[in-house]
């Protein structure tokens, strides 16, 4: 795995061969596990389905999969999707029985007239395609709830009430705020990763454990095309992370790519998403969302609403963990 380089030094934004790109530092290791595949002329879809599985199976992130947090009653959901364009794309949420919720959604993409199921219908379909049930609470995940059940009054989690995620280094754990247990506040997260390969196919994936302790039941914007993804061959793909609800409110994924097909690069097509967010009068400073854009010529950008967001862009040259250029509310 090469070094991931420094966060501050500039590296050229247009991809010159295979490419990804990907939220959160914990995406460098996870890029690393897909990247000899697509590397070797591999599909964009088989390299951002393999770095979600790779998230989803690591119990040290505490944002996604096995090792996510759980909702308010102890019970871990998962959620999300994967897309190649408007016509082709597929989605999961609420699942509770199976890991990989971007696999499963690749299944519901290629196999059924659906682009979403949820539940326990998402499940089944994903027993009758063949994949594993598994547990999905990971033991320090329940240990964390046990202490959150003690040491806080059951609250209404359908707002962020937390500190919001802040990407110190590459362990997966976004929610750290020191070395007490504030980390385990009410904070949630997403992988988000997209790719170009050498063919020029495009696709992105998303996958989420949701927010930590929230109400059952409660879907944010990961898995929801439009929201959390969006993919179209004609203008480009974003990934948005952070408060999902802020990002249902503006459809952000849609709106960065539908900037970049009306020929707005990335850093710009970022910039409006975050701008729309940041004019919002109920905005609270525990809030934080991020875009990453690749337009289908290779360009690529991300942004951030405050400071704390890392992702990673890996190409030939290796793979970078870098901060955003964007950064709308630097002083927060």
């Amino acid at each position: 795995m090469n070094t991931p380089s420094d966060p501050h030094k500039p590296v050229e934004p247009v991809a010159r061969g295979p490419f990804l790109l990907s939220t959160w530092s914990f995406g460098e290791r996870a890029n690393a596990a897909a990247w000899p595949g697509l590397a070797r002329g591999g599909s964009a879809l088989d390299a951002v389905e393999e770095v979600c599985v790779f998230c989803e199976d690591d119990p040290d992130i505490d944002s996604v999969g096995f090792g996510g947090l759980p909702d308010r009653d102890g019970r871990m959901s998962l959620d999300g999707c994967v897309m190649l364009s408007p016509e082709k794309s597929g989605s999961v949420c609420a699942i509770r029985r199976h890991r990989h919720p971007v696999t499963i959604a690749r299944l519901v993409m290629d196999h059924t007239p659906h682009v979403m199921l949820a539940g326990e219908g998402a499940d089944e379909f994903a027993q009758a395609h063949g994949q594993q049930q598994e547990e999905l609470l990971s033991p320090g995940a329940a240990e964390a709830w046990k202490k959150w059940k003690q040491d806080r009054l059951p609250a209404d989690q359908s707002r962020d009430q937390g500190v919001r995620p802040f990407d110190r280094d590459s362990t997966g754990n976004l929610f750290a705020a020191g070395d007490d247990e504030s980390r385990w506040n009410n904070n949630h997260d997403t992988i988000g990763v997209l790719s170009l390969d050498e063919h020029g196919l495009m696709a992105g994936a998303c996958s989420t454990s949701g927010m930590p302790w929230k109400v059952p039941g409660r879907v944010g914007d990961s898995p929801i095309i439009g929201h959390g993804l969006y993919v179209d061959p004609q203008g480009g793909a974003a990934v948005a992370t952070g408060t999902g609800e802020l990002v249902m409110a503006i459809c952000g994924s849609f709106l960065a790519v539908e900037e970049m097909r009306r020929g707005a690069m990335p850093r710009e097509a970022v910039t409006e998403v975050l701008e729309r967010i940041a004019a919002r009068s109920d905005l609270e400073p525990t809030h934080q969302v991020a875009i990453i854009a690749l337009r289908p010529d290779g360009h690529w950008g991300a942004g951030a609403l405050r400071p704390g967001f890392r992702f990673v862009a890996s190409d030939a040259t290796g793979h970078h963990v870098l901060q955003p250029e964007v950064v709308q509310l630097p002083g927060t």
